[in-house]
């Protein structure tokens, strides 16, 4: 169980200390709730676990390879929470690398199999439960391959001739190559642990990071028993900005396990690189699957066998029913031995590799089309083009098929929103958007762990030190870099002038292909060299994150779970949560009812000056939406305006969106705007 408070415990697993107060300590649930009910503690909570949420990108997004750099880019410190790092990865190589920045006050476990350099500046690992499983290591070295991979794009070297065996050849690099990488080990085979997110947050507070990104989640609808959200507020009043990913149980509404307002939520979206890999049949027709395959079969044909036709008789699951979806003792080993196996249905290739399949090419539906790595040559293709190549099997005395390697083209649709990307609204406050922004979260090439199979299939002997892979993970990483690259032009920027700096740059989106619009993609794609001259921020402090708290009801005992301290909701806080200065706006309302509502913002001029904003908005069908004052005016820098948006009207739809621009002829400052009908 975790407790904030000052209190003594028994089977101490944490102590929080450096950055905030509390510890982690093994309890009965009879102890616990006495514990809750003392003067002093403010939250206990179970230590759940959370779960990871698994390069043409950065061109995609336009940002060269060599961009405008401050000085002081190379002081950036992004502090990756994850599975640890591969660190004699190219990607993490030193040359170049001056000592640390001053600043810098952790520490690099002394390990005989890890060693910390002047690119990764700083590595700890977390495990409080003492939990250890085959595979895992006792350092921060990475077994799992993941904290490798979106170290890498945060922060990864430029690496010329990267690939995973070609596919995707091109130059790997992170967002802000020069930064420096502080690795904080919480994520195991089991899972990662709330008290081991804690004490990384305690500890990488404390050692100086300017950014914290985190790629995992769990599935809280509030943020008084997430570690995470309690974390990074506690990091965003010490400016910290922690980047989080939204989540990858989409395409549904209501998915996010990303929404706390003092943290970044990020989507997953395209690039315009989409692999395929084609399957030939031996009548030269051929059908175009998705997967990574990196086997070469130089051509070569095999002959072809259904599944469902090669059933082990001598296994208790030896059916024809279930030998067609190929899974594990399923197949007949002298049937299936050298040929190409058709199976129905999706799973990891184990059991085709077990029965040595030449390949596996299978047939099915699946929401996404993001490509996974198999242990074998394998491709997974629709169910129309599947049952093509099933009566192909059947027409003839000798089928022959063959796999070819993945190649890639253009996609002309991104970027769009995947479709395992979460999607908001928010659950713990419908009228703060969320996510905040998408970045490219689809078949991202980045480093690996060698010792980790690509395809997750402990019988893959192969070794690479480059992977493909898709999710929410992959997204993150892109805007820690990007916010790394914004703090270091602008190191007294807050976390919220971050966020708005994002969020107010990012280009549109069309929610024609992206299923939940704006739940989907927040304010558009991340936009990395408008970012870091938006012209316009809306700000937040502490306080106002304590206001939005309280004025959404909540009461002074779990308001404190979150800051850990003594705070108080002042009087007349109620309904508050409005006016939290979010740079976006959205209004949930109950069906039928009219609406009559008033934002209230305000905005600091961060750009020149003297410079005059106009306000731009195209109001929905059945709305008026009106800006007073609509004009805004600033003679120096830093000087704040404030101004208030008025929505008026009836909704003819479940959800509407348009959006707010201020223009002054250089900068155009965008907030979306959504109003939706609650559910």
């Amino acid at each position: 169980m975790l407790a904030f408070s000052h209190i003594g415990a028994e089977s101490l697993l944490y102590s929080y200390k450096r950055s905030f107060h509390g510890f982690a300590v093994e309890l009965t649930e009879q102890e616990a709730q006495k514990m809750a009910g003392m003067d002093g503690v403010v939250s206990v909570f179970p230590n759940q676990k959370k779960e990871l949420h698994t390069t043409r990108s950065w061109d995609f997004l336009g940002l060269p390879k060599q961009v405008d750099k401050p000085t002081t880019e190379s002081d950036a410190i992004i502090g990756v929470f994850d599975t640890g790092i591969w660190p004699e990865s190219a990607s993490f190589n030193d040359k170049g690398f001056g000592p640390p920045p001053s600043k810098w006050k952790g520490k690099c476990q002394a390990l005989t199999n890890f060693t910390c350099n002047n690119k990764i500046i700083g590595a700890k690992y977390y495990r409080s439960d003492k939990l250890f499983v085959e595979g895992d290591i006792k350092s921060p070295r990475d077994s799992d391959g993941h904290g490798t991979h979106v170290a890498s794009i945060a922060a990864g070297n430029l690496v010329s001739a990267a690939s995973l065996e070609g596919i995707g050849f091109g130059t790997a690099r992170g967002g802000l190559p020069s930064a420096r990488i502080a690795v904080y080990k919480i994520c195991w085979s089991l899972g990662c642990n709330d008290a081991d997110i804690l004490a990384a947050f305690d500890d990488a507070i404390a050692d100086g990071v300017d950014i914290i990104s985190i790629s995992l989640g769990g599935s809280s609808k509030n943020y008084f028993t997430d570690a995470i959200a309690i974390g990074a507020f506690h990091a965003m009043r010490k400016g910290i900005l922690t980047s989080t990913s939204a989540g990858n149980r989409g395409p549904d509404l209501a998915t996010l396990s990303s929404f706390a307002p003092w943290s970044l939520s990020v989507a997953a979206s395209t690039t315009d690189r989409k692999f395929f890999t084609e399957v030939q049949l031996g009548n030269n027709k051929k059908f175009e699957g998705v997967s990574i395959n990196p086997f070469d079969l130089k051509n070569g044909t095999y002959p072809i066998i259904y599944g469902g036709d090669a059933p082990n008789k001598t296994s208790e699951i030896g059916s024809p029913s279930y030998a067609r979806t190929c899974n594990d003792d399923s197949l007949d080993k002298n049937l299936v031995k050298g040929k190409i196996v058709l199976c129905d249905g999706e799973n990891d290739g184990t059991g085709q590799l077990l029965a040595g399949a030449a390949g596996t090419v299978m047939q099915g539906r699946r929401p996404d089309s993001s490509a996974f790595a198999f242990p074998l040559p394998a491709a997974f293709l629709s169910l129309e083009d599947g049952a093509n190549i099933y009566s192909y099997i059947n027409s003839t005395s000798n089928p022959t098929a063959t796999i070819l390697k993945t190649n890639a083209r253009k996609d002309t649709f991104a970027p769009y929103i995947a479709a395992f990307s979460s999607r908001g609204p928010n659950p713990a406050a419908n009228n703060i958007l969320k996510p905040d922004l998408a970045a490219p979260g689809v078949d991202i090439l980045a480093a690996w762990s060698p010792i980790s199979p690509i395809s997750e299939v402990s019988l893959d002997e192969r070794k690479f030190s480059y992977n493909i892979i898709s999710g929410t993970s992959m997204a993150c990483p892109h805007a820690s870099g990007v916010a790394a690259y914004i703090k270091s032009f602008h190191p007294t920027w807050s976390p919220a002038a971050i966020i708005s700096a994002l969020k107010t740059t990012a280009v549109p989106m069309d929610a024609e292909k992206s299923s939940g619009a704006e739940f989907a993609y927040g304010a558009g794609n991340i936009n990395p060299l408008k970012a870091s001259n938006p012209g316009l921020i809306y700000d937040i402090d502490a306080p106002d994150y304590i206001n939005f708290l309280c004025g959404q009801g909540y009461s002074t005992k779990l308001l404190q779970s979150v800051t850990g301290d003594n705070s108080r909701c002042p009087e007349g806080s109620d309904k508050t949560v409005f006016d939290l200065n979010y740079p976006s706006f959205a209004l949930s309302i109950q069906p039928s009812n009219p609406i009559s509502h008033v934002f209230n913002r305000t905005v600091t001029n961060v750009g020149t000056s003297p410079s005059t904003y106009k306000a731009n908005v195209i109001a929905p069908t059945g709305l008026s939406i009106k800006v007073n004052p609509s004009i805004l005016s600033f003679t120096s820098s830093g000087q704040k305006q404030s101004f208030a948006l008025t929505i008026e009207g009836t909704l003819d739809k479940q959800m509407v969106s348009t959006s707010l621009i201020w223009d002054d002829g250089t900068n155009k400052v965008r907030s979306p705007i959504v109003v939706y009908e609650a559910f």
